[in-house]
């Protein structure tokens, strides 16, 4: 991942309160003068203005502004690629782990679901316990839509990654090939600006860069969900400007990295080489594979959790059969088995042997002994 760093001379570090109110002043004109005369940010730019928004070096008024003015006018790809710079130098960073297989990143939108059950937290759940780790980044119930969140549902399952520091998060990842980056402890200047997301009653560009951005510093399948075509586009153009080598756009369940069993999956495998991206368009057809069926609605968590617990001990129900569907693509994805139709058997073994029922006690084990 080639970062993009700031020159000296315009590093919001070197300069002094006011002069930061003034430089971020100056480029909140730029987004925010009107249709005929806004104009784009550089990626420099972008990643200066994130900077003085999640240090809150900008006035509220500035920020609040800007957040208006850029989710109006659309980020491009440059500036989301320097917002993304903005994150990775601002944000935790989780170390690179032994593995044999890619790390899978899923980036969901963290302000969760609200008409689909989640499959995330079972999917990760089969992927490590087949040896294919995974990192998901996330929050807790964040405006507009206060869906319910992974996080929440691995709590109620006992793993509560809120209670590890970045280092014991780092640890507890390393050995059992998963984690949570929970921003509300982890990445505390990003969750600073809930507040303002809240005060105005729609998602800033920031929910865009928490679709694409990654904790990870090794290699990964970065996966990142997507509502609109639009967003993927977007989203291929900033990867392919900050060099991302491997990734996975999915238009997912809620936007998220979920793949639904009531329509066609359209999903980018997407790899940068040389500089230029390669795209293939894959298109899985849930009844070729025998899935077709209602995704599974989002319950009340108390009875979505019965149906969980369910699953992970082996009993077959609706959420399994979504998380099998899931697993056995992300499984072939990073490469764990060599056929889709292969990462569906061992998904469905694991399950059934009561492995990944096994991937849930170790997590509780872990993470009691790294606090």
């Amino acid at each position: 991942m080639n970062d993009l760093s700031i020159p000296q001379s315009s590093s919001p570090d070197n300069l002094t309160e006011a002069q930061r109110v003034d430089q971020f002043r100056d480029l909140l004109k730029k987004v925010g003068s009107g249709t005929h005369t806004a104009k784009s940010l550089s990626r420099e730019e972008a990643a200066i203005a994130t900077h003085l928004i999640l240090t809150q070096a900008a006035t509220p008024v500035q920020i609040g502004a800007f957040m208006i003015a850029h989710r109006i006018r659309r980020p491009t790809p440059t500036e989301l690629a320097g917002m993304l710079d903005t994150y990775d130098a601002l944000g935790p960073r989780i170390a690179e782990i032994k593995t044999d297989y890619p790390v899978t990143v899923f980036c969901n939108p963290y302000d969760g679901r609200s008409r689909t059950a989640p499959i995330n937290p079972l999917t990760a759940l089969i992927l490590s316990a087949a040896g294919a780790p995974v990192l998901l980044p996330g929050s807790g119930r964040m405006p507009t839509k206060m869906g319910l969140p992974a996080a929440e549902i691995f709590a109620e399952l006992g793993i509560d990654w809120a209670r590890l520091s970045l280092d014991a998060l780092q640890t507890v990842f390393a050995s059992t090939g998963l984690g949570l980056v929970y921003q509300p402890v982890h990445f505390p200047l990003a969750e600073g600006l809930v507040e303002y997301r809240k005060q105005i009653g729609k998602r800033p560009t920031f929910a865009t860069v928490e679709i694409m951005w990654s904790p990870y510093r090794g290699p990964s399948n970065l996966v990142s969900g997507y509502v609109h075509p639009p967003t993927e586009e977007r989203t291929q153009k900033a990867f392919t400007e900050r060099n991302i080598p491997f990734f996975t756009t999915v238009k997912g369940l809620e936007g998220s990295c979920d793949i639904s069993r009531s329509r066609t999956a359209i999903i980018g495998l997407n790899a940068i080489k040389a500089g230029t991206l390669e795209t293939e368009r894959r298109l899985l057809h849930p009844r070729d594979y025998g899935f077709e069926g209602a995704d599974p609605a989002c319950l009340p968590l108390d009875e979505l959790l019965v149906v969980y617990r369910d699953a992970i001990a082996g009993a077959p129900n609706e959420i399994s059969r979504s998380a099998i569907w899931n697993s056995g693509f992300y499984l072939w994805r990073v490469g764990r088995v060599e056929s889709i139709e292969a990462g569906f058997d061992l998904a469905r073994s694991l399950l059934k042997t009561g492995e990944v029922a096994d991937k849930l006690t170790e997590l509780k084990t872990a993470i009691e002994a790294a606090l």
